[in-house]
């Protein structure tokens, strides 16, 4: 077992209840490959600026290439005395090379070192949860396309609202998605910086080229204060509330999902792949994919807060506290990732119901709207029109009719200003609704945001 980094200044031996306690290896393993390719950078630096011989250089090189071959292969042993992944690297590499291996850390902390590897980490992935969400972007884009004809009600307060296309609702999904996208584009951006160099809090006295490593690493910005660039997670609070935004929008889509698939709905049958059954009712058809991602979006919210909590009364620069850093971003990415994914191939296979949407676009005095828009239209300031609305929905309440199937007679109690046109304007406008005419609900307009929407994504 190798010895401590930090022998020199100890004379007892660390206690092993200390050992598991700080132990970290189980979760930042992960960061194996960013660890190994940030060493590699780091050592070619070094040969690069004569700080080592370049013979040494490349036996570390090879050394770690040799490692990450190891670990690949899952023949690699870990052992949580070593405390994480930089020391397993370290230690490893010692056993191979012998004592050369003690350069490696020459003019870098593992402070540095740890902000370099998350920043690698998330970075990559942040791009492969764009690209997850372009995807998911077009499964919604198809959806809309393929039933840009079938109407449903709007609803607000979860009230019938007004009738507006299936596909205007779909396309409010695409939306949002793309400024989660936009954000996590931003975020990419604050966390595209190189931290290494600024050793363990103040810099290196060593003659290093940090764009030399930024080159190597595929960085395009420098850290500009040492102290910040250590101590430095915003950009993991700030994936976590892009994170935390996403999880919110696929939990809302899974409340209306597991809405629409109830008898009361009825809007939605979900795929039988993606349901389960009942242990003791066995007509009973669950929605538990949806169910499961409108619970894990908590899961997301309290990574967010507690990471906000570890950050608030941090002293500059690193403190220990920072290495409860990765279980959240980990967990937050695992548990976003699954749900996009999750999504994308379950909507895909959802059955729709036109005619149970048509119905429900049709009733519940959903064409109230239209009706004092008429009377506007006649002239009546549309505070009186919508009064007169109101009384004809409670005529036709009272009379078990909808709007549509009253007399003019009974409409024109409420205003006189009620023509025999009426009811061909109420038709009317349930076409417009999905054919054509101003409104950001048509047809014409849904399929410009449509359009628009694939340019976006190319």
């Amino acid at each position: 077992m190798a010895d401590k980094l930090w022998k020199g200044r100890f004379t007892e031996k660390t206690a092993h209840v200390v050992e598991r306690f700080t132990a970290s290896i189980d979760v930042d393993k992960r960061l194996y490959r960013y660890d190994i390719d940030g060493s590699i950078a780091h050592c070619r630096m070094l040969a690069k600026t004569g700080i080592i011989a370049e013979a040494d250089g490349d036996t570390l090189v090879q050394g770690l290439i040799q490692i990450r071959r190891e670990i690949d292969s899952a023949s690699f042993q870990f052992d949580e005395q070593l405390e994480d992944i930089h020391m397993h690297i370290e230690s490893r590499l010692l056993e191979m090379v012998g004592k050369v291996a003690q350069k490696l850390h020459t003019a870098r902390s593992r402070n540095d070192q740890v902000a370099l590897d998350v920043r690698m980490y998330l970075r990559d992935a942040l791009s492969d949860l764009i690209r997850r969400l372009a995807g998911l972007q077009r499964v919604l884009i198809d959806l809309a396309k393929t039933h840009i004809e079938v109407l449903i009600p709007g609803y607000t307060h979860l009230q019938r609202a007004q009738p507006v296309l299936l596909a205007h609702h779909f396309m409010a999904y695409v939306e949002m998605f793309h400024r989660d996208s936009q954000r996590m584009g931003e975020c990419r951006v604050r966390t595209d910086v190189m931290p290494l160099g600024s050793a363990a809090l103040a810099g290196t006295p060593f003659p290093i080229d940090r764009a030399y490593v930024a080159e190597l690493l595929k960085f395009p910005a420098l850290s500009a204060n040492s102290l910040d660039a250590v101590s430095d997670r915003d950009f993991v609070i700030e994936f976590l509330s892009a994170a935390g935004l996403c999880m919110m929008h696929l939990s809302r889509l899974s409340e209306e999902m597991i809405l629409w698939s109830t008898v009361e709905f009825g809007f939605i049958e979900l795929p039988d792949a993606f349901a389960t059954g009942s242990s003791i009712m066995p007509q009973k058809k669950n929605p538990d994919v949806p169910e499961l991602v409108r619970g894990k979006a908590g899961r997301v919210f309290g990574h967010l807060v507690a990471m906000l909590t570890l950050m608030k009364a941090l002293p500059l620069s690193y403190n220990r506290d920072l290495q409860e850093d990765k279980a959240a971003l980990f967990d937050a990415v695992d548990t976003l990732t699954a749900c996009i994914e999750v999504y994308s191939q379950m909507l895909p296979n959802i059955r729709i119901h036109p005619q149970r949407m048509e119905q429900a676009a049709s009733s519940g005095y959903i064409n109230a709207t239209d009706l004092a828009d008429y009377l506007a239209f006649q002239g009546l300031p549309f505070r009186e029109a919508h009064h007169s609305a109101g009384q004809a929905v409670r005529l036709g309440l009272d009379r078990g009719k909808e709007l549509h199937e009253l007399s003019l007679a009974d409409l024109q109690t409420c205003s006189p200003l009620v023509k025999e046109d009426i009811f061909d304007y109420l038709a009317a406008r349930q076409t417009v609704n999905r054919r054509s005419g101003p409104g950001g609900t048509a047809k014409s307009a849904v399929m410009a945001a449509i359009q628009a929407a694939e340019q976006r994504l190319g």
